[in-house]
């Protein structure tokens, strides 16, 4: 009995080490135009909606996979999938590195973000069918902070790199480390028999169809994927130049503070995780506890824009902190759809905060176009206008997540009889 308790870890923590590398893949790619943008734009002469476009294809990349995607993972399992489109990611990043004018780097950034869209939902899969449902939000925690390493990349070691190497030599770099975790994912990652392996892919589709249509679904989404939506636009973007023109920090302050967002966002994933799992057991529900933390993510955007007098690396590490705790609704959804469906739950959730993610930075973009760059910055105030704009949205979807309904008790009542 030792001995299949030791097996059981040893392969629980080979699961966990494998899928969370594929997704540090994937968190560099989303953030490495932070610190291309400047080398990108000088090079190439790209205006900001043209980087918030270029940016956001990665975006909508994964989100456009993400429907096929599920029904890949929940017919051919998390391993071979991953292994298999991680590759598409190493052309893509290949293809970004050699291009020389925009159409080339808008193909390649489009080919990432396809390439990666499997990462994060494969991830939650594993971890489904290798980990207790009690142990998912701890477990998945975990996985976003490593996640959140990719953040820390993306900041001060990428600014350092870039003074000895450039960008494109940086891409081919990326595109071959994509390439060795792609092979150890396909080599060593476990696999574990599904009794609903088999299910026909039009049968799988359906599937897909009956999660969209679930009032339940769209319940539980409504607050997450508006807060990981905006998180994700400005992590991976907006967020440099919000500090340096808004906060009026030098580059390299500003670039040392995307790095304290990082650490910060992997404490908060690993904290929020362990918490949910002990409040739960109080009586605090994770759909409770994921609210709250939202919550607390709209007041930290709120404190910035209205400059609170507090230090800049105490607000950046508050975002950070609180601006993952809307993926716990993954874990959330796990308790109101049975396992087989997890894959397509997983991506139908990660479908929709890709394409809010794609809007918003885009839509950033856009609008900071209209007001005048003045020596490389634009005016603070079109900084106010878009923070603004994006909490109010927030605080809408904050309430319909909070209203009380009844589609979440009946999902529950049904997940529990098809368990039975």
């Amino acid at each position: 009995m030792k001995r299949l308790f030791h097996m059981s870890s040893t392969v629980r923590l080979r699961v966990f080490l494998l899928f969370a590398a594929g997704y540090f893949v994937s968190y560099v790619f989303r953030g490495v135009n932070l610190g291309f943008a400047p080398l990108i734009t000088r090079d190439l002469g790209l205006s900001g909606a043209d980087l918030g476009l270029l940016t956001a294809l990665y975006f909508i990349g994964f989100a456009a996979a993400q429907i096929p995607v599920g029904v890949l993972l929940d017919h051919f399992g998390p391993a071979r999938v991953t292994a298999g489109l991680l590759v598409f990611a190493a052309a893509g990043i290949g293809v970004f590195g050699v291009s020389n004018g925009l159409a080339g780097l808008m193909a390649g950034r489009l080919l990432i973000g396809a390439g990666v869209s499997v990462c994060l939902a494969a991830a939650f899969k594993a971890s489904a069918q290798f980990f207790p449902i009690s142990r998912l939000p701890l477990v998945n925690g975990f996985t976003m902070a490593v996640g959140g390493l990719g953040g820390v990349v993306v900041g001060s070691p990428l600014s350092a790199l870039l003074q000895f190497a450039t960008w494109r030599q940086v891409c081919f770099g990326l595109g071959a480390f994509t390439l060795v975790v792609a092979a150890a994912i396909a080599l060593f990652a476990p696999r574990k028999a599904d009794a609903h392996h088999q299910a026909d892919i039009v049968t799988q589709f359906k599937g897909t169809w009956h999660i969209m249509r679930s009032p339940a679904f769209w319940k539980i989404a409504s607050f997450p994927v508006v807060t990981q939506g905006v998180f994700f636009a400005m992590q991976s973007l907006w967020i440099r130049p919000f500090l340096t023109d808004v906060m009026n920090l030098t580059p390299a302050h500003s670039s040392a503070l995307v790095s304290v967002l990082g650490f910060a966002m992997m404490f908060g994933s690993v904290s929020f995780g362990a918490a949910a799992r002990g409040l739960e057991r109080r009586g605090v529900s994770v759909y409770a506890f994921c609210g709250a933390g939202m919550v607390l993510f709209v007041v930290t955007q709120l404190s910035m824009v209205l400059r609170v007098p507090l230090p800049p690396a105490t607000l950046i590490a508050a975002y950070g902190v609180f601006g993952g705790t809307g993926i716990l609704s993954y874990a959330v959804a796990a308790r109101y759809f049975p396992s087989h469906m997890a894959g397509r739950v997983n991506t139908t959730l990660t479908l929709v905060i890709f394409l809010l993610i794609f809007g918003f930075q885009v839509g950033v973009g856009a609008v900071l176009s209209i007001w005048p760059v003045q020596a490389g910055r634009y005016p603070a105030s079109a900084h106010v206008v878009v923070w603004a704009t994006l909490i109010a949205l927030q605080v809408v979807s904050a309430i319909w997540y909070m209203l009380p309904g009844r589609a979440l008790h009946e999902r529950e009542a049904e997940a529990e009889r098809a368990a039975s």
